[in-house]
Parts: C-alpha cells; sequence; structure tokens
C-alpha cells in the first residue's frame, strides 16, 4: 500500500516518541542501574514496525503484526495494550 508523506511523516513522530518515551523512562533506567550494579551492562535493540490499513470501506487490505512473547512483554511494560487474539 502507498502512503502519501504526511502519512509518513506521522509515522515518523510516532517512532520517536516511543523511542523517546524508552529513553526518559525512570522505570527503564532504575532498571539499567540495577543490572550495572548486578555487574552487567546492557545492550537494548527495539525494532518497531507500523502497519497501516485504510479506513473501513475503503480498500480492504489484511496487515499483519508478528509479536513474540517477549516483544508482548515490552510493549506491556510500556503501557501498550496487546490483544493477545489478535496476536499472529
Amino acid at each position: 500500500m502507498e502512503i502519501d508523506d504526511d502519512a509518513k511523516e506521522i509515522v515518523r513522530e510516532i517512532g520517536t516518541a516511543i523511542n523517546e518515551s524508552v529513553e526518559n523512562s525512570s522505570k527503564v533506567a532504575d532498571a539499567i542501574e540495577r543490572l550495572r550494579d548486578a555487574g552487567y551492562e546492557m545492550e537494548l535493540t527495539l525494532r518497531l514496525e507500523i502497519g497501516l490499513r485504510p479506513h473501513a470501506g475503503e480498500a480492504e487490505n489484511e496487515a499483519a503484526l508478528n509479536l513474540t512473547d517477549e516483544d508482548v512483554q515490552v510493549l506491556q511494560r510500556m503501557k501498550i495494550r496487546i490483544d493477545p487474539e489478535e496476536k499472529i
């Protein structure tokens, strides 16, 4: 599906907002500090994929979001709700 430049910019803003939320999270910082206190350094890599589909009434395209259990746990810790019935 081809999306317009406005939608692409909004998707970039969403990615930036999520990244900044993780970076500025006191819970994340506290957990990293506890790992360091335990003698470990952490490398965190998050992969964000955003799928878009037209509103109802427009062309219907199915979008699949493949999440591992670990992905779901990370999203839940970020207060992002995932319906387990829709997990593919």
